[in-house]
C-alpha cells in the first residue's frame, strides 16, 4: 500500500477553505446583529489606540534627551487615556465613527467621480463613475440617518465585507484545491 504524500499547497488551500467558511458565517452573524457588531468594532478601535499608547511609550525610552522624552511620554499618555475613553464609552465611539465612514464615502465618491472626469476615454472608466455615485448616496443616508444609522451602519458594512471575502475566498481557494489536485495527478 503507497503512502499518500502531503501537498503543502493542497493542505493550505484547505485551510482557506475553512477560514472561508468561518467568515461566511461570521459576515452572516454581523448582518444579523449589526449593532452588536458595532459595538465590538469600537471596543476593537479602543484597544488598539491603547496598544499604540504602549507603543509611544516604549518609544518614549529613545528620545534623545528629557525634552523628547517628556513629549512623546505625553503622546503616549494621550493615546492610552484616549484608548480608554473609546473602550469604555463604545457606543460614543460606535456614533463617531458611523459618522466618519458617512464623511469618507462621500468624499470617496467626489474623488472618484473627479477621477471619471480625468480619464473618462479609457474603456471601463465608467465603473469610476457608477461607483462614486453609488459612495455618495451611501454616505449620504448614513450621514442623513445619523446617530440612529450607528446601530445598523458599521455592523452592516464589516458583515457585508466578511461575507463577499468569505465567499471570495471560498470559491478561490476550492478553484485553487481543484487545480492543484489535477496537477498531481
Amino acid at each position: 500500500m503507497k503512502e499518500q504524500e502531503s501537498n503543502p499547497f493542497k493542505d493550505l488551500a484547505g485551510l482557506s477553505i475553512g477560514v472561508s467558511v468561518i467568515m461566511i458565517i461570521l459576515g452572516c452573524l454581523a448582518i444579523v446583529m449589526p449593532t452588536t457588531t458595532g459595538i465590538a468594532v469600537s471596543v476593537i478601535f479602543g484597544w488598539v489606540i491603547i496598544v499604540a499608547g504602549f507603543m509611544h511609550f516604549a518609544y518614549a525610552f529613545a528620545a534623545p534627551g528629557a525634552g523628547s522624552f517628556l513629549w512623546r511620554m505625553l503622546i503616549a499618555l494621550v493615546y492610552l487615556i484616549g484608548g480608554s475613553y473609546l473602550l469604555l464609552n463604545a457606543p460614543f465611539t460606535l456614533g463617531a465613527l458611523t459618522m466618519a465612514v458617512a464623511v469618507v464615502f462621500i468624499m470617496e465618491g467626489i474623488f472618484e467621480i473627479v477621477a471619471y472626469f480625468q480619464v473618462r476615454e479609457v474603456p471601463g472608466t465608467g465603473w469610476l463613475i457608477l461607483n462614486g455615485i453609488v459612495s455618495i448616496v451611501l454616505g449620504g443616508m448614513i450621514a442623513y440617518q445619523w446617530p440612529s444609522s450607528s446601530n445598523w451602519a458599521i455592523g452592516t458594512i464589516v458583515g457585508a465585507n466578511l461575507l463577499l471575502s468569505g465567499f471570495t475566498g471560498l470559491v478561490y481557494s476550492t478553484a485553487a484545491k481543484k487545480e492543484i489536485s489535477a496537477a498531481a495527478h
